[in-house]
């Protein structure tokens, strides 16, 4: 089964972009390293603190998500404008990220509209990659680290936004549990499934990650 053809039959009319958490009622946000901030107070220096809870907070929670030999689908959006000379170039995220090499010749792309409601957003289109794998293929624990640092230039991992109007969005979707993990930056990631029971257990493992603006839907959704 392919990406198009799996999402229209387990999460019929959900678009893979930005706030999956506002378009689907089975789901959960958490907010990453609570009480923490990204920069040391009165001075502009990293908190390595901070970076260390977000790392081992999306670590977690992926390694709960996905067992050794689930099978996934990695799905990256790509987002350009139309009059880029590099728009057929593939990002990076499976040259560097994936250990398989020959699971990489299997990379489908697809050429989306652009997915945000911005002034000139005719102007841009959605390059969407998706590659089915393991969880053993991917060099997760750094490629989860890229995302979290994406808005830090002095972090690496980070990823080259070159060419590229914004960061990729990266999204793990757990075929066989029917799960999806987006991390949008270091500040909260959002988990999303087809059958609330197949998340419960994070809920209840990591309940005080919750993000606080969302405790009381997500308490009346696991009632």
């Amino acid at each position: 089964m392919e990406l198009k053809e799996y999402m229209n039959f387990v999460f019929p009319g959900l678009i893979l972009k930005p706030s999956l958490y506002y378009q689907w009622d089975t789901r959960i946000h958490f907010e990453l390293a609570k009480g923490l901030y990204q920069f040391k107070s009165e001075i502009d220096e990293l908190n390595d603190e901070y970076f260390n809870r977000v790392y081992d907070q999306t670590t977690t929670l992926f390694n709960e998500i996905f067992s050794h030999n689930d099978e996934l689908f990695l799905v990256t959006n790509v987002y350009k404008h139309k009059g880029d000379i590099k728009r057929n170039k593939k990002i990076k995220v499976y040259n560097h990220y994936i250990n398989n090499k020959n699971i990489r010749f299997q990379l489908k792309e697809e050429t989306l509209p652009y997915m945000f409601d911005d002034d000139d957003a005719d102007e841009y289109y959605t390059s969407q990659f998706s590659l089915k794998c393991q969880k053993q293929d991917i060099r997760y624990p750094v490629l989860l680290k890229a995302i979290c640092n994406q808005d830090f230039p002095p972090l690496r991992p980070r990823f080259n936004n070159r060419g590229i109007s914004n960061y990729p969005d990266l999204f793990f979707i757990n075929i066989k549990k029917n799960i999806i993990f987006y991390i949008y930056d270091d500040r909260g990631c959002e988990v999303i499934a087809s059958d609330i029971e197949a998340i419960r257990p994070i809920y209840e493992k990591y309940n005080e990650w919750i993000d606080e603006y969302c405790r009381e839907d997500t308490e009346q959704l696991f009632k």
